[in-house]
């Protein structure tokens, strides 16, 4: 994968700072408190899953950092600088993409026009072309179906869709929410592949996925969200032999 459009300048990073952080965000529904005080780090190159109950604010999480929610307190910050004045597009520009949860595909244009409209801040004609041949590397399925409706393809082949369509910003930090939800296991393990090949590219990485031991199993590090807060923290590895996470997510 090409990693950041060559349009668009590095994000300039001091040494052993994050790329993401999120202090204290706080996110309301009306007055449901959906995230309580959210405080996490992300670091250029590195795999970060977020895990969880069903909501516990994961996926508000990644709505919030794209944009999508306003926050009522605390600062989420790209680069050191912070979001609060940016607009969605702005973040996608500065290099944010998100693969949402159920995909949101558009089903009635092809895999084609589904890649490109994921390009729409770049339209360099030979940027494109080359992200295009990336993605279909990185999913040969795509690149049988180029002509192909997006809602006639399989639950496994539109997730691989969704996120092909986020890569075509080239981003340099990629939100993924939920990639194995509803899907065969064995394009579960293919698509896991890939976002591991993803990550080795140089692109940085926040998951979201119900699957706690792929999860666990892909990233270095994790947070466990409960109820709008983070609950615990640490390495993926650790966390895995934990007792009470094995308890509650691995059938341990």
């Amino acid at each position: 994968m090409r990693v950041a459009h060559p349009s668009r300048a590095a994000l300039a990073i001091a040494k052993d700072a994050p790329l993401l952080e999120l202090t204290d965000v706080k996110v309301a529904y009306g007055g449901i408190k959906a995230l309580k005080g959210i405080s996490l780090r992300v670091f250029p190159g590195e795999v970060v899953a977020m895990i969880g109950a069903n909501g516990a604010g994961k996926t508000t999480t990644l709505k919030t950092i794209m944009g999508l929610l306003p926050l009522a307190g605390g600062t989420v910050k790209l680069a050191g600088r912070s979001l609060a004045e940016d607009v969605t597009e702005k973040r996608v520009a500065d290099g944010i993409s998100l693969a949402p949860e159920g995909r949101a595909i558009f089903p009635n244009l092809t895999v084609l026009e589904n890649l490109e409209l994921g390009a729409y801040l770049h339209r360099d004609t030979k940027a494109m072309k080359e992200t295009i041949e990336d993605v279909t590397a990185l999913f040969p399925r795509l690149g049988e179906r180029m002509k192909q409706e997006g809602g006639t393809l399989s639950g496994g082949e539109q997730q691989m869709l969704a996120i092909g369509r986020a890569l075509m910003a080239r981003p340099q930090l990629l939100l993924l929410d939920e990639p194995s939800l509803g899907i065969a296991p064995k394009l579960v393990q293919q698509i896991f592949r890939a976002i591991a090949e993803i990550a080795r590219s140089g692109v940085t990485i926040l998951l979201v996925e119900q699957n706690t031991r792929i999860a666990l199993a892909t990233s270095q590090r994790a947070y466990v969200l409960r109820t709008g807060e983070i609950a615990l923290e640490g390495e993926a590895k650790a966390l895995a032999s934990n007792p009470e996470i094995q308890a509650a997510y691995l059938g341990g």
